[in-house]
């Protein structure tokens, strides 16, 4: 008898998102890999989600998309959804942060927490009262001491979603949320002072960072800005594209951007903080940097970068498929099946 799965993703976007929403995006690609190899997935997402497993949803649509819902009461509605109906499954695999936990010992439905991040120190008052629940981390570098983690496991992509350009073109990106955190203020001065030309991508986050940091560069030509970008369009910067910048300005959870632009054979300069040392390999598919300065040096190196390990890299570790089989080990685990 096949085990019986609710996969609960967030209700901030849809499940796969248009363009931002890497939450939702891995919990999409776990679904979908998961149904592909015979599981009974329901997918617990708004209502106007794309899923080949059964679609369970009683929120209309991500509310980051429509301003006129209220966060707290999508969250409330979403969550409570899953556990009115948690016996029904044989497990819950939750990609909604710590909110699920507070339901967690009602229930008698197992729950694997994959923590996307820690967004806050505060939060983690949460997790230590559950820290005996089962957790998946994103990487080894974003683990808090003491929570009853199984494994770390990769974010995976769908290899066939991302185009490989065995040649690249000049410009550099930055893609991602336009936020302090992730500093494109940085990339700016880089692209500036290397005089190569800078595309950024991504949605506004923290507007007075953008209105202050960021848009008085933009000139149309030497520095785009072109918003949120789609698959499609993702892969028509990756095709122009010289190097990724992800000059990161606190430790990276993952870095989902990087696995993208690696399968793409874009090479990567990061900043050497959290995760970025295990997503890229140093002087093979990408440059590990500590400042600006050493992120222009690294500019010169990039020719040097195969893109084709680029490529090999995301196949070797950063595939849906090796992503889901891990999650299986994981399950049978949980269920106690062989």
């Amino acid at each position: 008898m096949k085990k019986k799965i609710a996969i609960l993703s967030p209700c901030a976007w849809r499940t796969p998102p248009r363009t931002y929403g890497a939450w939702e995006t891995v919990a999409s690609n776990i679904t979908e890999g998961l149904v592909e190899r015979g599981w009974d997935v329901t997918l617990f997402a708004t209502k106007d989600s794309i899923t080949k497993a059964k679609l369970d949803a009683v929120v209309e649509r991500g509310y980051e998309e429509d301003r006129s819902l209220d966060p707290d009461v999508c969250r409330a509605l979403h969550i409570s959804n899953l556990f009115e109906k948690a016996e029904e499954f044989d497990l819950i695999h939750n990609h909604y942060d710590y909110y699920p936990l507070t339901y967690s010992r009602l229930v008698s439905t197992p729950m694997l927490t994959t923590i996307h991040g820690f967004s806050s120190t505060k939060i983690l008052a949460v997790y230590r009262k559950y820290k005996d629940a089962y957790y998946v981390s994103i990487s080894d570098a974003d683990r808090a001491p003491g929570l009853n983690y199984l494994a770390t496991i990769y974010n995976g992509i769908r290899l066939s979603d991302f185009t490989f350009y065995e040649q690249g073109g000049e410009e550099l990106i930055f893609l991602g949320r336009i936020h302090p955190d992730k500093g494109l203020d940085l990339a700016i001065e880089v692209a500036r002072r290397s005089g190569r030309p800078l595309s950024i991508a991504g949605i506004i986050q923290d507007k007075e960072y953008f209105e202050k940091k960021v848009e008085p560069f933009i000139d149309g030509r030497n520095i785009k800005f072109i918003g949120p970008v789609g698959p499609k369009e993702r892969n028509e910067l990756f095709k122009n594209a010289y190097a990724l910048l992800h000059l990161n300005t606190i430790p990276e959870r993952f870095g989902l951007v990087m696995v993208e632009a690696m399968a793409c054979g874009v090479p990567v300069i990061a900043m050497n903080l959290g995760s970025c040392q295990e997503v890229i390999v140093d002087g093979e598919t990408g440059i590990l940097v500590h400042n600006t300065e050493e992120a222009i040096k690294a500019l010169e190196r990039v020719p040097s970068i195969s893109r084709y390990q680029c490529r090999q890299r995301v196949e070797e570790k950063f595939t849906l498929e090796h992503m889901v089989c891990e999650y299986e080990k994981v399950y049978r685990r949980i269920l106690g099946i062989e």
